[in-house]
């Protein structure tokens, strides 16, 4: 089964093909993205790299975590499930409940 891997600190100049040759020294790559505004195109620093299984992906970790790619050194790891991720908001001025009182 495939795995997905988080990489960040990606250059600006990095494209989803040179992610996806650099990742793939490690084992197949099922694909790679690199995340972009919206707005302006412009590249996040961040993406995410799928390979072909967990143990893979558990080597790509091993092999590219701070390994310098386009003069920047990547932080691999395996990407959480989006529900994982904690929500923000939540009140005024961080207090529970945030109503007026």
């Amino acid at each position: 089964m495939s795995q997905k891997l988080y990489v960040g600190g990606i250059a600006f100049s990095t494209t989803s093909e040179g992610l996806r040759q650099h990742f793939a020294q490690s084992g197949t790559v099922v694909s790679a993205s690199i995340v972009t505004d919206q707005f302006s195109g412009q590249s996040r620093g961040f993406g995410f790299v799928e390979m072909s299984s967990s143990e893979e992906a558990q080597q790509a970790v091993s092999q590219l975590n701070e390994r310098p790619l386009d003069g920047r050194p990547l932080k691999v790891e395996v990407a959480k499930p989006k529900g994982d991720k904690p929500r923000g908001g939540g009140g005024f001025g961080g207090r529970s409940g945030g109503g007026w009182r």
